[in-house]
Protein backbone atom coordinates (compact mmCIF):
# COMPACT_ATOMS: atom_id res chain seq x y z
CA UNK A 1 0.00 0.00 0.00
CA UNK A 2 0.94 3.07 -1.19
CA UNK A 3 1.20 6.59 0.94
CA UNK A 4 0.76 9.21 -1.09
CA UNK A 5 2.94 12.95 -0.78
CA UNK A 6 1.80 16.05 -2.64
CA UNK A 7 4.15 18.79 -2.87
CA UNK A 8 2.54 21.50 -3.17
CA UNK A 9 5.06 23.92 -4.54
CA UNK A 10 5.00 21.34 -7.55
CA UNK A 11 0.90 20.93 -7.97
CA UNK A 12 -0.82 23.53 -10.67
CA UNK A 13 -4.38 22.05 -9.79
CA UNK A 14 -4.83 20.42 -12.89
CA UNK A 15 -6.75 17.34 -11.58
CA UNK A 16 -5.31 14.63 -12.91
CA UNK A 17 -4.50 12.97 -9.92
CA UNK A 18 -8.29 13.49 -9.45
CA UNK A 19 -9.20 11.88 -12.78
CA UNK A 20 -6.86 8.78 -11.94
CA UNK A 21 -7.97 8.16 -8.23
CA UNK A 22 -10.66 10.36 -6.79
CA UNK A 23 -10.76 7.73 -3.96
CA UNK A 24 -7.60 9.00 -3.16
CA UNK A 25 -6.98 12.79 -4.22
CA UNK A 26 -9.13 15.79 -3.88
CA UNK A 27 -8.89 19.75 -5.30
CA UNK A 28 -8.60 21.80 -2.39
CA UNK A 29 -10.33 25.53 -1.78
CA UNK A 30 -6.54 26.53 -2.62
CA UNK A 31 -7.36 24.48 -6.08
CA UNK A 32 -4.03 21.95 -4.94
CA UNK A 33 -4.20 18.53 -5.11
CA UNK A 34 -5.06 17.37 -1.31
CA UNK A 35 -4.82 13.32 -0.20
CA UNK A 36 -7.69 11.93 0.91
CA UNK A 37 -6.55 8.47 1.65
CA UNK A 38 -3.28 7.16 1.94
CA UNK A 39 -4.12 3.67 1.11
CA UNK A 40 -5.98 2.71 -1.99
CA UNK A 41 -6.99 -0.74 -3.20
CA UNK A 42 -8.49 0.86 -6.44
CA UNK A 43 -5.27 2.82 -8.27
CA UNK A 44 -1.84 1.71 -9.38
CA UNK A 45 0.40 4.33 -7.47
CA UNK A 46 2.72 4.54 -10.10
CA UNK A 47 0.09 5.36 -12.03
CA UNK A 48 -0.82 8.30 -10.37
CA UNK A 49 2.63 9.69 -9.90
CA UNK A 50 3.60 9.10 -13.88
CA UNK A 51 0.65 11.17 -14.75
CA UNK A 52 0.99 13.74 -12.84
CA UNK A 53 2.40 16.58 -15.00
CA UNK A 54 3.99 18.56 -12.77
CA UNK A 55 5.71 15.40 -10.53
CA UNK A 56 4.00 16.74 -7.85
CA UNK A 57 2.84 13.20 -6.13
CA UNK A 58 5.65 10.63 -4.98
CA UNK A 59 4.70 7.96 -2.52
CA UNK A 60 6.48 5.85 0.30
Amino acid sequence: MAKFVVDENLCSGCGTCVNVCPDCFELGDDYKSHVKQDNCDNCDADEVVLECPMGAISYE
